[in-house]
């Protein structure tokens, strides 16, 4: 993969334990994000794909790298580009973890869709606070 041409990092505190928070994001039943769906086409590990479904559109992609417990890379081939989104879980302490979630926009096509992937700017933040509200609520729910 080139150097990228556009990248995008955003990180929130979770009030959970990094083992728990990233049980429950690699659990493909908990990805809710509307109108996105998303289809796996076996566990969260390598070689393992995603089908993110949008009214009128569906994409593709891989999960490149894991590190269980940790972190997790997954790549989609958009045109001729590679968007790439790096996932941390990282410990804070033993009941709170930090999320981050790089984004970078690459390879041959990728200036071509800069402008659109700047709209990952918007979205992501939202998309991962509702991610963190979802894993706080189960956490509790469990009865920490």
């Amino acid at each position: 993969m080139s150097e990228a041409v556009w990248e995008f990092v955003h990180s929130l505190e979770c009030g959970a334990p990094r083992e728990f928070a990233w049980a429950y994001w690699t659990n493909a039943g908990n990805w809710d994000d509307p109108p996105a769906r998303f289809e796996f086409n076996g566990p969260f590990a390598v070689g393992t794909r995603l089908k993110t479904i949008l009214p009128g559109q569906e994409l593709e992609s891989v999960i490149r790298e894991v590190v269980v417990g940790r972190s997790a890379l997954i790549e989609m081939d958009m045109m001729s580009a590679v968007v790439a989104f790096a996932w941390s879980f990282e410990d804070l302490n033993k009941q709170r973890a930090r999320i981050v979630q790089r984004i970078s926009l690459s390879d041959g096509g990728a200036e071509a869709l800069v402008e659109q992937a700047k709209m990952l700017e918007q979205s992501v933040p939202q998309g991962m606070a509702r991610l963190v509200q979802n894993i706080e609520r189960k956490w509790a729910e469990k009865g920490s």
